[in-house]
């Protein structure tokens, strides 16, 4: 249990410091290039992982909410495998996935009062709206508990072009992958739950050579 602990640790401080740095030097919507394929770009996500919504605020506090019962369950389960397994295979995974899974709720549940500008509900528009200039870290909210955005800044746009026009239903359009804009926290998260699977049948056999069964 003290190595995942450790990954875990090591995980939410890589990913609050990026995120934390994104917030308070870019503007919304901001991007630098690092490579061709590569960019880091500001955006604030109030629903769920790689950008998908869940809702407005109810929604926002409900899905809070159930990430925190989510982790609890995942802290348990560890706890329990961990007293049984000792195997890398099982260790390294677990503790990306908890670090991601604590590293998107504590933006949540933290941001709307720690900074003092963020994405926020629009009931006249019906839908969430940014803010111009750069954050500050000062304490002074935007919102409030549990209704925080979370910070992704990771932006891959790997291939691009457009569609030739003779092709049905897409032709003329652009096409870009990957789409998505996410963070180390979705990355850990996304990462450990794919290790999980390739390596399950060495990741869930305890220390005596018995397999975990589900």
């Amino acid at each position: 249990m003290k190595k995942i602990f450790w990954i875990t640790l090591l995980v939410l401080f890589i990913d609050q410091v990026s995120k934390i740095y994104v917030k308070t030097n870019f503007f919304l919507g901001e991007d630098v290039e690092v490579f061709s394929w590569f960019k880091i770009a500001f955006v604030e996500n109030p629903g769920m992982a790689y950008g998908m919504e869940f809702g407005g605020v109810t929604g926002k506090i409900i899905l809070t909410v159930l990430r925190i019962i989510l982790i609890g369950g995942i802290i348990y389960y560890i706890y329990e495998w961990s007293k049984r397994i000792s195997n890398n295979y099982f260790i390294i995974p677990v503790g990306l996935v908890l670090a991601g899974a604590i590293g998107n709720v504590i933006d949540c549940i933290f941001y709307g009062v720690l900074f003092d500008k963020g994405t926020t509900w629009d009931t006249m528009f019906g839908g969430w709206v940014g803010y111009p200039g750069v954050a500050a870290a000062d304490f002074s909210g935007y919102s409030g508990w549990l209704t925080g955005c979370v910070v992704d800044m990771l932006y891959f746009p790997l291939v691009e072009f457009d569609w030739p026009t003779w092709i049905p239903f897409v032709g003329g359009q652009h096409y870009k992958f990957f789409q998505p804009v996410f963070n180390i926290a979705d990355t850990a998260i996304s990462i450990g739950g794919f290790a999980l699977f390739i390596f399950r049948n060495k990741a869930f056999i305890t220390d005596s050579g018995q397999k975990i069964k589900f």
